[in-house]
């Protein structure tokens, strides 16, 4: 194993342990903030965070796997299920993706009628659909054996060793990414940038509020008038830097991929292996990016997460202190004899 494959397990190390721990403790706030159960988003974010955890116990090890090995890391068997779920939680993850997209554009474009609009029956009859959406291509696959390992990326997924198929693959494969990978961009662009659009006009309402104000109290510091046009330009920024973040990571990590595996297919230009695993590594990626994305930096899972912290050091305060009891109490019995 040269340092480039190296490197890629190392980037899977990583990736798996970021993804495991950050999706884990995803899990805990839903189980311990009823508030955050109640609310319709929960359920797209508990179908994504049960995805990537299911992909990080199962698809980056034999990926991993591949890449120490190189070559197929289990058998035919366990290396077309490990194919199948690699192709449904990809497709799910992307809708999954979308279906929080449209919840934001529902609750910031129509506010009042927000709670009628995405009830959590509306979420989970969306949710059901993201996974009868991504159902559909694995088992399709599965019925034409188009599953198993691909040495490009050393991973068990989508894959046609036949020659005489591959148009047909070819064909299969990007009808795939356009109705996973495409569709969930195109939803992602048009209801971010709505949002973004009310976000703006609020934000110039709001705007021309704070300048009136600041007209009418001629006697106001200098130093606070400064800190109001500070905020008024962050409260600019704020909207555009979290659609950048939500748009952007999605390209970031799926996009690489998604290119390749066209190219690969619809060109003949060589590519190389260790490109092919990179960008493996950074689909995989997103699974660790998105708790921090969607959930763990949110005001409600960090008050979720200090409460769960507090908990266990309350408890492992009572514990200490319990033991300090009885160790004292023991000490004490020899002399009294």
């Amino acid at each position: 194993m040269n340092s480039w494959d190296a490197g890629l397990a190392g980037l899977l190390v990583g990736t798996m342990g970021v993804s495991l721990l950050s999706n884990a403790l995803v899990l805990l706030c839903l189980l311990h903030s009823a508030d955050i159960r109640r609310q319709a988003p929960a359920l797209f974010t508990l179908n994504l965070t049960c995805g990537n955890l299911l992909c990080t116990v199962v698809n980056m090890p034999l990926t991993l796997a591949g890449v120490v090995a190189q070559r197929q890391p289990a058998g035919d068997r366990l290396c077309r299920l490990a194919a199948f779920l690699d192709t449904f939680l990809a497709a799910n993850s992307m809708l999954s993706m979308a279906a929080l997209s449209i919840d934001r554009w529902v609750a910031v474009v129509f506010p009042l009628s927000y709670r009628a609009k995405m009830r959590l029956r509306d979420a989970a009859l969306m949710v059901a659909y993201t996974w009868l959406h991504a159902l559909t291509f694995p088992a399709a696959a599965l019925a034409l054996s188009w599953l198993g390992f691909h040495q490009l990326y050393a991973s068990c997924t989508l894959c046609s060793r036949r020659p005489d198929e591959r148009l047909r693959f070819a064909v299969f494969t990007g009808a795939f990414h356009a109705l996973s990978f495409l569709l969930s961009f195109v939803v992602l662009c048009c209801t971010y940038l709505k949002v973004l659009k009310v976000a703006r006009f609020h934000c110039k309402r709001i705007d021309v509020i704070t300048m009136q104000t600041l007209v009418l109290l001629v006697d106001l510091h200098p130093s606070v008038r400064e800190r109001c046009l500070e905020e008024q330009k962050r409260r600019r920024q704020r909207a555009t830097k979290k659609i950048s973040t939500f748009i952007g990571t999605f390209l970031v990590c799926f996009a690489p991929y998604v290119i390749t595996r066209l190219v690969e297919l619809f060109s003949t230009v060589p590519i190389g292996s260790h490109w092919g695993v990179l960008s493996k590594c950074l689909a995989y990626s997103k699974a660790a990016s998105d708790p921090f994305v969607y959930s763990l930096l949110r005001h409600q899972y960090r008050k979720s997460c200090k409460e769960i912290l507090n908990r266990l050091l309350h408890r492992r305060s009572i514990r200490s202190s319990g033991l300090t009891g009885d160790s004292h109490s023991q000490n004490i019995l020899p002399v009294s004899e």
